[in-house]
């Protein structure tokens, strides 16, 4: 029975350790403090187990060789665990902690070419989360079933900025009735456009954070690669909208627990399950996101405030420099790349630059550039709109006429973008507001010229001319002037045409024929003059009056 009752409990034990590693999976890895957190709680287990198993006392505590020896091996991970931590500390290794990261200067107007409306990130993740909220609403099919996951990833999709996230399942239940098909679709949006679309699959998404057994993606990694320590995860698409899990894989370059970069990368089909690990120079192109921001924002700190020493980083802080509080994504060359502003450490309310930090490389560029920080900005823009209480988001950097600027969005208490503000980052009392990103980019360009920064450039574009029947005709107000957008058989352009300008535009509908003088536009032809038939009538009875008078 002994026997027995032993065996009973060693299989209990390993019953215990069994579920924890199942609910915790933590990496077998030297370098995871979990792992090492793992092992010293077994010995904890077993030291209680053998001490009531053999009802030891306090006075035999000291001479039990075998409660001893357990004791002190405990002991010797504990030192060896707190040795590793001390020794892989910034504190000891400031120099290899600042080398981490390799900081390239940048040239502003260079690198950072000026954006089309397009390609402009117009929406922060709290924006897209409410349109996807929004958009399941409306998928009467679905809703019942599913909610939109949290995740919303920030990446490069053919060349334009978009946020990507899975549905997930809305309860247990609905969990235990939907997994055989798994997770038919995923959202997709567009943060320049705001186009948010639903995106069924073929096949359902099998793996996703709201699994609950082996199909979740932690634990279907974990099995797949006991040994890695997987950083933050995020949800990509690939260029045929394919969807995958990437998952960074930690690399520790300092000690045991110190120096934490990524040294490979995992990829994980959504559907199928299949893994594919890369090392991350060799990290396919339309992978956007191998290092998070937080991992590229303490890097850089690393870099900007140990120059000389962890000492001289916490007494005196010469030279020092640190990140601001936030950061925001900008799409340039088919890469995500996170940006944040570099102020000094002594805490003055300015930013001496900014820094552009590749998300699927880490190459990072540092742009010395004085100016606000982006809190002063913020408030900038949001004194302009002070009566209609608008709250600003964390700014974007763009290039406007080479001038550094920060793009602001103005929000709602709903939290829906309402208005634009671009700010000048050396001079953040020059604050443009627009109900457009277009009408506030011509009101800032105004700006910078009244205020001597930017010579007002001549239009050069050339007059043309077309004369068709009216296809499509719409209204719009923009900045209180109303404005048609007319479309003419023959032509797929848009004309805008201002109701202040041209009071006729009113009287036209669709068939009617006019004939128009315009330049063209990015998105829409400026109208310049317009004729109706019935100018061009009034302009033949005038003549025929002439010659009968004749």
């Amino acid at each position: 029975m002994k026997k027995r009752s032993k065996f009973a409990i060693v299989v209990i034990l390993l019953a215990i350790a069994a579920i924890y590693y199942y609910v915790s999976i933590p990496a077998v890895n030297i370098h995871s403090a979990q792992t090492w957190f793992f092992v010293m709680t077994l010995f904890v287990v077993l030291i209680i187990y053998y001490a009531v198993r053999k009802r030891v006392t306090r006075v035999e505590l000291g001479t039990n060789k075998i409660l001893r020896s357990m004791i002190g091996l405990l002991v010797v991970f504990g030192i060896v665990y707190l040795a590793g931590s001390v020794l892989s500390s910034p504190i000891i290794n400031a120099k290899k902690y600042q080398k981490l990261m390799k900081v390239k200067t940048g040239e502003f107007s260079k690198d950072v070419k000026e954006l089309s409306y397009d390609r402009i990130p117009l929406l922060d993740k709290d924006t897209a989360a409410l349109l996807g909220d929004r958009k399941m609403g409306s998928m009467v099919d679905m809703v019942s079933q599913f909610e939109a996951d949290d995740i919303y990833s920030q990446i490069n999709y053919k060349n334009n900025p978009v946020r990507v996230t899975p549905l997930k399942y809305a309860n247990l239940i609905k969990w235990f009735t939907n997994r055989r098909e798994g997770i038919p679709a995923y959202i997709r949006i567009n943060m320049a456009t705001q186009t948010t679309e639903l995106v069924k699959l073929k096949e359902g998404i099998k793996y996703t954070t709201s699994e609950h057994l082996n199909r979740n993606i932690y634990r279907h990694l974990r099995f797949a690669h006991p040994t890695y320590i997987y950083g933050e995860l995020s949800f990509e698409i690939d260029e045929a909208g394919v969807p995958y899990w990437i998952a960074p894989v930690k690399k520790y370059n300092i000690g045991l627990f110190g120096g934490e970069t990524v040294g490979k990368v995992v990829l994980c089909n959504a559907v199928t399950g299949e893994t594919k690990t890369y090392d991350i120079k060799d990290v396919p192109s339309w992978v956007d996101r191998a290092y998070s921001a937080d991992i590229l924002v303490q890097l850089f700190d690393y870099y900007g405030t140990l120059k000389h020493g962890f000492l001289n980083s916490v007494l005196s802080q010469k030279d020092c420099l640190e990140t601001t509080d936030g950061y925001n994504y900008l799409a340039l060359d088919d890469d995500v790349w996170m940006y944040t502003g570099v102020t000094s450490v002594n805490g003055d309310q300015s930013n001496v630059g900014f820094v552009l930090a590749n998300q699927r490389t880490m190459e990072t560029k540092y742009y010395t550039v004085e100016g606000a920080t982006e809190a002063s900005a913020m408030s900038s823009a949001e004194g302009q709109v002070q009566n209609l209480k608008y709250e600003a988001t964390f700014p974007l950097l763009l290039n406007i006429s080479k001038e550094p600027t920060y793009f602001i969005a103005l929000k709602d208490d709903a939290g829906l973008v309402k208005k634009y503000a671009m700010v000048n980052v050396h001079k953040y009392q020059i604050v443009a507001i627009g109900d457009s990103v277009s009408q506030c980019e011509e009101n800032y360009r105004n700006l910078l010229g009244e205020n001597g920064i930017k010579k007002a450039e001549k239009d050069t574009r050339d007059v043309k001319k077309i004369t068709g029947k009216i296809t499509k005709i719409a209204q719009a107000v923009i900045d209180g002037t109303s404005h048609y957008y007319v479309m003419l058989e023959g032509s797929d352009d848009i004309f805008d045409t201002s109701v202040v300008d041209f009071i006729d535009i009113v009287k036209c509908e669709v068939g009617q024929t006019i004939s128009l003088e315009y330049k063209e536009g990015d998105k829409a032809n400026t109208v310049m003059s317009l004729k109706t038939e019935t100018d061009k009538e009034s302009n033949t009875q005038d003549k025929d009056t002439e010659n009968i008078n004749k």
